[in-house]
C-alpha cells in the first residue's frame, strides 16, 4: 500500500533530533507522500529546507491561527510573493481556532480571510483548522467563494461536514477517530462520501489511542487507515488508495 499523510507537521523542532530515523520509518510503512503545512512565518524557511529531504513532501505556507501573537501583517504581504517563487501544494495552515481562550477573534478573521483571497487568486487549495468555529469557517468560505480544500482534524457535526462536501471540501481524519468516546466523529467517517475522506495524523500532535502522551509520527498512519477501514467496513487496500488519489487530486502527486 501506498499511503498519502495529508497533514504533518514533519518540520516541527520535535523531529529535529531523528527526522531521517521518522522519514524512513515512513517510507517503511507505505507512507510515500506528505503535506507539510506551516504555522508562522519564521518557519518557512525551515519548512522549505525539510521537504527538499524527499519528493514525497509537499509544502504548504500560511499562517495558523494558534501563531496570532507571532504574525505581523508584512507577513500577508509575503506570502504571495513565496507562493510566486515556490510553488506550494496549498495554502495553510490558516482558520479560526475559538477554543483557546486570549486569541484576538477579529485579527483571526482578518488573516484568515487574506489568506483564503490569496488561496482563491492563486487556485490552490486551502488547509483550514477550525476549533469551535466551524460554522464561521463554512461562511467565510461561502463569502469568499472559488475555494477548495480540506478541514483537517475534523471535529464537527455531520450536517456541518454535509455542508463542506456540497462546497467540494474534503476532511481529514486522524488519530482522534481511534478513541471509543469520539462516536460523532465515528458515525461521520462511518458514512461520509469516500470522495471526499483524506488521512493524516497531525504528527507530532494527536497520536492515536494506544500512543496517547506519545510523539506522533507518520508512520502511525497505518492505524489511522486500519480505524477507518473498520469502521467503513472497507478493505484496507482500497481505502489506502482511494484516500491517496482524493490527496493527490487535490495536493498533487
Amino acid at each position: 500500500m501506498r499511503l498519502y499523510d495529508s497533514h504533518s507537521h514533519l518540520d516541527a523542532p520535535e523531529f529535529d533530533a531523528d527526522r531521517e530515523a521518522v522519514l524512513a520509518r515512513a517510507e517503511a510503512a507505505g507512507v510515500a507522500q506528505q503535506l507539510v503545512p506551516a504555522v508562522a512565518f519564521a518557519a518557512w524557511p525551515g519548512l522549505k529546507a525539510t521537504c527538499g529531504l524527499r519528493p514525497g513532501l509537499k509544502a504548504a505556507y500560511g499562517l495558523h491561527p494558534m501563531y496570532l501573537e507571532a504574525h505581523r501583517p508584512e507577513h500577508l504581504e509575503a506570502l504571495p510573493v513565496w507562493i510566486e517563487r515556490e510553488r506550494p501544494a496549498a495554502v495553510g495552515e490558516c482558520g479560526l481556532d475559538f477554543f483557546v481562550p486570549g486569541l484576538d477573534p477579529d485579527l483571526q478573521r482578518h488573516y484568515f480571510r487574506r489568506q483564503l483571497e490569496i488561496a482563491r487568486d492563486f487556485g490552490l487549495p486551502v488547509v483550514l483548522h477550525a476549533r469551535r468555529a466551524v460554522d464561521e469557517v463554512i461562511a467565510m468560505l461561502r463569502r469568499i467563494g472559488g475555494l477548495r480544500g480540506v478541514v483537517h482534524s475534523w471535529s464537527g457535526s455531520e450536517e456541518q461536514a454535509a455542508q463542506l462536501f456540497r462546497l467540494g471540501f474534503h476532511l481529514g481524519i486522524g488519530g482522534p477517530v481511534s478513541f471509543e468516546r469520539a462516536q460523532r466523529l465515528r458515525r461521520t467517517v462511518a458514512t461520509m462520501p469516500l470522495e471526499h475522506l483524506l488521512l493524516e495524523t497531525d504528527s507530532p500532535d494527536q497520536p492515536d489511542a494506544s500512543r496517547r502522551g506519545q510523539r506522533n509520527e507518520p508512520a502511525f498512519l497505518v492505524d489511522v487507515l486500519r480505524t477507518v477501514a473498520r469502521l467503513r467496513g472497507e478493505d484496507e487496500a482500497r481505502l489506502a488508495e482511494a484516500t491517496r488519489r482524493n490527496a493527490e487530486a487535490l495536493f498533487g502527486a
